[in-house]
């Protein structure tokens, strides 16, 4: 279980620290050793995941259309600010705060056992501000799913205010049920870096969007057959697709949450070879696939057979073998290109294809686990992918109707025809005078 510590570990430390030198010899010097690693490891890792809002906002703005690319990249850069300032709040005490039941946690981010988490107190084996950093930057990477889902025609202040709701609470209780030791941790349900914990929450609630909010002007024709929408640039694309790849790295190793043994090191060579593995296959699987069924490469399922490789992986990417990591990714590219067929036949629109790379590959995923991991079942996994999906599903439904009803959460005819750049910014993305 991924989650923070303030017992015996804290308690061992201050002891290590208290006794100084002579009492505690190299025991000591290997304990702040180990502590200055492992707060070292986990903010590197953060910070190749807080650059994965940067891919996502490439991705994003290379597949939509030129008039709505200002509007992505505030979106983008808007709900990474909003997502911290809301999972510092509230969000990050619902997820490790005092448990109620196993449901939530209590938010006491003021209060003097769980004083803020930003407070530079010690926690077991690194600090708590590099902790609070780590799993910060993970909420944000679910916001950022639903940016790209909705793009087009979702209204700024609405989406602002979805992202609030995501981070403060339907994030942190999923994350309280499984990392916070909640009462999935407890029947064994395990997600070592978030397929189901980060990924299909933020799949849910980019579905219940696009079912609320409705497709695109233009995405389907009067008999409900699908109409292509050019990308406005594909090396955008897959910019960001690489560099979504790159943050994956700290995304899944980091999750190991040290780095300062033997076992710690190698575990997490493993998961960097798995990641890139479950990766390559995604790619190569879209790359045959579309070449058996239209005799032509098609570049964007060729990228997002990498994120669906990404995700697929990510429940657990340190036990399986190489040979087992490239199986996975390859089926979660082919579930993806599934799930994507599907959805356009029941005419939904996802712009980048957030739903079929996030939810669809994040369930596989997560249920993938079983494959190698012995403490892990399947009916289990199974029973933790069906509370999240009516938790987040259910609870995401009632936001975007409420946000809807209450402020328009969709942009009007006019403003869709002339773009979100124009319309909400007045800016358009590229000068070409």
């Amino acid at each position: 279980m991924r989650h923070r510590f303030t017992g015996a570990g804290m308690v061992a430390l201050a002891a290590l620290l208290a006794a100084g030198p002579a009492a505690a010899g190299t025991t000591l010097s290997d304990a702040v050793a180990a502590y200055i690693l492992n707060t070292l490891f986990l903010l590197l890792c953060g910070a190749l995941v807080m650059f994965m809002a940067a891919g996502f906002a490439m991705l994003e703005a290379g597949t939509v259309r030129g008039k709505s690319v200002t509007a992505i990249c505030a979106k983008n850069v808007s709900l990474y600010a909003l997502a911290g300032i809301a999972f510092y709040f509230v969000g990050y005490e619902v997820m490790y705060g005092t448990s109620v039941s196993g449901l939530f946690g209590i938010p006491d981010i003021w209060g003097a056992d769980d004083a803020a988490a930003l407070s530079g107190e010690d926690i077991s084996g690194h600090a708590s501000a590099a902790d609070w950093f780590f799993q910060m930057v993970f909420v944000a990477t679910a916001a950022s799913v639903v940016s790209g889902g909705l793009a087009e025609r979702v209204r700024f202040w609405p989406f602002a205010l979805s992202t609030l709701v995501l981070a403060a609470a339907i994030y942190p209780v999923v994350g309280h049920w499984t990392w916070g030791g909640g009462w999935l941790y407890e029947i064994g349900f395990s997600d070592f870096a978030g397929s189901t914990i980060v990924h299909s929450v933020g799949g849910w609630v980019a579905l219940t969007g696009i079912m609320v909010l409705g497709p695109r002007m233009g995405r389907f024709d009067a008999a409900g057959n699908p109409l292509a929408i050019a990308p406005t640039s594909m090396p955008y694309v897959t910019l960001g697709t690489f560099i979504l790849w790159l943050g994956w790295f700290g995304f899944n190793g980091g999750s190991q949450l040290s780095f300062s043994s033997v076992d710690d090191a190698v575990a997490v060579a493993n998961i960097f070879v798995n990641t890139n593995a479950a990766a390559a296959a995604g790619v190569v699987t879209m790359a045959l696939a579309s070449w058996l069924m239209r005799h032509k490469l098609d570049l964007p399922l060729m990228l997002n057979g990498a994120l669906a490789g990404l995700v697929s992986i990510t429940a657990e990417p340190s036990a399986p073998s190489v040979a087992l990591a490239l199986a996975i990714g390859s089926v979660g590219a082919l579930i993806m290109m599934g799930a994507a067929r599907l959805m356009e036949r029941a005419r939904l629109d996802d712009a980048v294809g957030a739903v079929p790379v996030h939810l669809a590959a994040g369930i596989w995923g997560t249920l993938a686990v079983a494959l190698s991991n012995p403490d892990a079942s399947f009916a289990t996994q199974l029973i933790g992918v069906a509370a999240v999906a009516l938790f987040v599903g259910g609870a995401s439904w009632v936001v975007w109707k409420i946000i809807d009803a209450a402020m328009g959460a969709r942009l009007r005819d006019a403003d869709e025809q002339a773009g979100g750049d124009l319309a909400e910014f007045g800016l358009a993305a590229h000068n070409l005078g």
